[in-house]
């Protein structure tokens, strides 16, 4: 039998549909992935290889603890829809959690020196509307990665934010809380994300994970915003989140934000660059406002290889140019769409176009230059 790990790129992404309490919706999200979960564990070399390790170091463990007490204290709805995705897979937490704490664990060193992250275009024209986004990960991800379409009520307001309702769809990680990728929720929110490496990151803080799983409750940009900064506490590392809404009084906008660790304060350095109808945005996995020092390396030179394939280009205009663009592979080195040898360390595992004039989410599984859609989803909203 061969492990999933070891299976070349799959036409197949699993759809899970759960409705119920914050820890329920995270047991049914396990025990239904459980066999992925599983196999994503055993293969992920950053967690076996530096995060464990660290975990059982008297500074790692005192990182862990202290943002544990943090985020609970925060967001501890969170906590327990993780806990519940532990238990329905049967897996310890503290696993999950430090794939969530990521680099954190580190201790602020220059951590992740790898070319993660992804590749967005935000294109707002009269006539077309659409957020286009490559998830690019780790090539152990491949084939460990689901939807999850939520409902979740709460018999009183949950966490800092008070939040008693939440309905969203995310594509998820294994054994990862939704919100970190490409998501939708019934507010008419869409959003993307992509990894920023700062250089210090800050123990004890709100790592990304959370504070893009809490995203998935705003109901509007100015709550978005709340949430991003993390009032109180801030984020303990960065990342790049790309968004509008679908429902919006007056022009359409697109807003990218680039959000920074709290370094010297309690809350999210965060800088925010407005879209108006006749403009885009292109972004992927570098700081182009914010001033926060990154890491050094694979993840800049590739930054600035796709950025320099994509100027290459005229402007995005319609989805076939989105397409196109998302769809390179002429760069010597770091290509836009990721997949290219077994060998190769990180892979686009998969394309999405958001559609915001139709309401759609469209879904490639493959290089979309060469293969139809896997599937199109229609994004509903509250009544």
């Amino acid at each position: 039998m061969v492990a999933p790990a070891d299976l070349e790129r799959r036409d197949a992404i699993p759809v899970l549909y759960t409705r119920g309490t914050h820890y329920s919706v995270g047991f049914d999200v396990g025990r239904t992935f459980a066999s992925i979960i599983h196999s994503f564990l055993e293969k992920s070399v950053t967690l076996n290889e530096t995060y464990l390790p660290l975990f059982n170091t008297e500074n790692g463990r005192k990182i862990y603890v202290d943002t544990y007490e943090s985020v609970n204290k925060s967001f501890p709805q969170y906590i327990r829809e993780l806990q519940g995705i532990a238990d329905g897979a049967k897996v310890e937490f503290h696993k999950l959690f430090l794939l969530h704490i990521d680099d954190v664990i580190t201790g602020g060193q220059d951590g992740n020196n790898q070319p993660i992250g992804c590749s967005t275009i935000c294109v707002n024209e009269p006539d077309c509307v659409v957020l286009g986004h490559t998830e690019d990960a780790l090539s152990e991800v491949l084939n460990h990665f689901y939807f999850v379409s939520a409902h979740i009520i709460s018999e009183s307001p949950e966490g800092k934010h008070k939040v008693v309702e939440e309905r969203f769809t995310s594509l998820c990680y294994a054994g990862h809380l939704p919100g970190y990728t490409m998501n939708a929720n019934h507010h008419g929110l869409v959003f993307s994300i992509n990894t920023l490496s700062a250089k210090t990151l800050v123990g004890g803080k709100t790592p990304r994970h959370f504070i893009t799983r809490a995203l998935l409750a705003a109901e509007n940009f100015v709550q978005a915003q709340e949430i991003l900064r993390d009032h109180g506490v801030g984020a303990a590392d960065g990342c790049s989140i790309n968004m509008t809404f679908l429902r919006q009084e007056g022009d359409r906008l697109f807003h990218n934000a680039e959000m920074g660790p709290a370094t010297n304060g309690d809350e999210s350095q965060l800088n925010i660059l407005t879209a108006s109808p006749g403009e885009h945005i292109i972004h992927v996995n570098s700081y182009q406002r914010l001033p926060v020092q990154e890491v050094s390396g694979l993840i800049i030179e590739s930054s600035i290889e796709r950025m320099k394939t994509f100027a290459k280009y005229a402007p995005p205009k319609t989805v076939a140019d989105v397409v196109r663009m998302l769809s390179d592979v002429t760069a010597s080195e770091h290509k836009v769409f990721r997949d290219h040898g077994k060998n190769q360390k990180v892979k686009t595992i998969c394309v999405g176009i958001i559609d915001c004039i139709k309401r759609t989410w469209t879904l490639y599984a493959e290089n979309p230059a060469y293969v139809p859609p896997l599937v199109v989803l229609p994004l509903v909203l509250k009544d």
